[in-house]
């Protein structure tokens, strides 16, 4: 019999799953799942330690949840475990993922070392173009992850990747107000962002950090730390749909994210600091339906500052969220190499300035 191995995996909002095993061949051997979850009846428990027993080191989240669902829904219905099965605090898939990391093919937060970068006052296009680059470092094994705040001085309309550019954006007003508008490489929708008035950063993680898990899921899981930020500042938040942040006040944040070829993650968050709200709606043209979905008919009420909630300036309140990062997380301090900025600057050039790539999706 090989040596123990040993996983966890913190479910979002949930409880703590861990899972020691062994492996014999290529094969999962002696399982043994525990944790500080809720399950009934306690039956259950063996029969996902034995659903797990025998299946193969490189089995997928999604196959080795499926197989947990199955063995269980196969004793109930069998009559072994008498009653149907309850699983509070987590599920199969966070099992899954505890048996991911186990095996070193899933990585926790305590894994890495996240690189913090302060590459000082950028163009939002060159922002945009720095997010590619270091997520491209990382996937060709030049970079580690890392974490930074965005700084500017222009005024911005950053849009989706998906987004139609005529239907998000007012051209007459931006025009009218100086605002730059720049599409990035990520989905979600349209930020708009004044200097001073929101607070904008980026983590770039492998792909192993998210291994196994949903786009959803892995919002939720990137995210868990701000929450915690925020309540460091007295901002009581929590998730909201997909990708949103808010308070019982309204909206604070929304992420976006994007998976690249080559296992790098890129997932960002804009936040709503001081926003100018009537400025906002003349740039951007935000539809009936997007308002109906968010059960609110005005565009001001969808959105409440960090502002008025702590009364703090915008420097103590990116003080504190990095000082959070710093507490929860292992981090060092970096900087840019000349030729990252060269590079996000030419691609900033090509690519995020290109009247092409911006009206892509007209």
């Amino acid at each position: 019999m090989s040596e123990r191995l040993h996983g966890e995996y913190k479910v979002p909002g949930g409880k703590l799953v861990a899972v020691d095993l062994a492996v014999v061949g290529d094969r999962l051997a002696d399982v043994q799942v525990s944790g500080d979850f809720f399950l009934d009846p306690d039956e259950a428990l063996p029969v996902i330690d034995r659903a797990l027993g025998g299946l193969g080191t490189e089995t997928a989240v999604g196959e080795l949840a499926a197989r947990i669902d199955a063995d269980l829904a196969r004793a109930t219905a069998e009559g072994i475990l008498g009653v149907p099965v309850t699983m509070v605090g987590f599920n199969a898939h966070a099992v899954a993922i505890a048996v991911r990391r186990a095996l070193g093919r899933s990585t926790g937060w305590s894994d890495h070392t996240f690189t913090y970068l302060d590459p000082g006052v950028l163009d939002p296009a060159e922002h945009a173009a720095l997010d590619e680059v270091l997520a491209r470092e990382l996937a060709d094994g030049r970079r580690g992850p890392t974490f930074r705040f965005w700084e500017w001085q222009n005024p911005a309309v950053v849009i989706g990747s998906f987004q139609s550019l005529r239907n998000e954006v007012d051209a007459e007003a931006a025009a009218r107000y100086g605002v730059q508008v720049v599409r990035r490489v990520s989905g979600g929708g349209a930020m708009f962002m004044e200097a001073g008035n929101c607070i904008t950063f980026s983590l770039v993680v492998p792909a192993t950090l998210v291994d196994g898990m949903s786009y959803e899921a892995s919002y939720a899981f990137l995210d868990e730390w701000v929450l915690t930020a925020l309540g460091e500042v007295g901002v009581q938040a929590h998730y909201a749909g997909l990708n949103d942040i808010a308070s019982p006040s309204g909206k604070l944040a929304g992420a976006a994210q994007k998976r690249f070829v080559g296992g790098a993650v890129l997932h960002h968050v804009t936040m709503a600091y001081d926003i100018d709200a009537d400025k906002m709606l003349q740039v951007l043209r935000i539809g009936r339906e997007k308002l109906s979905d968010k059960g609110t008919r005005s565009a001001n009420k969808r959105v409440d500052p960090v502002r008025s909630q702590t009364q703090l300036p915008r420097a103590e309140v990116m003080a504190s969220f990095l000082a959070t990062f710093r507490r929860l997380y292992r981090v060092v301090d970096g900087e840019l190499t000349p030729a990252e900025l060269a590079e996000a600057r030419e691609l900033a050039d090509s690519k995020f300035h290109n009247p092409e790539w911006t009206a892509r999706v007209p």
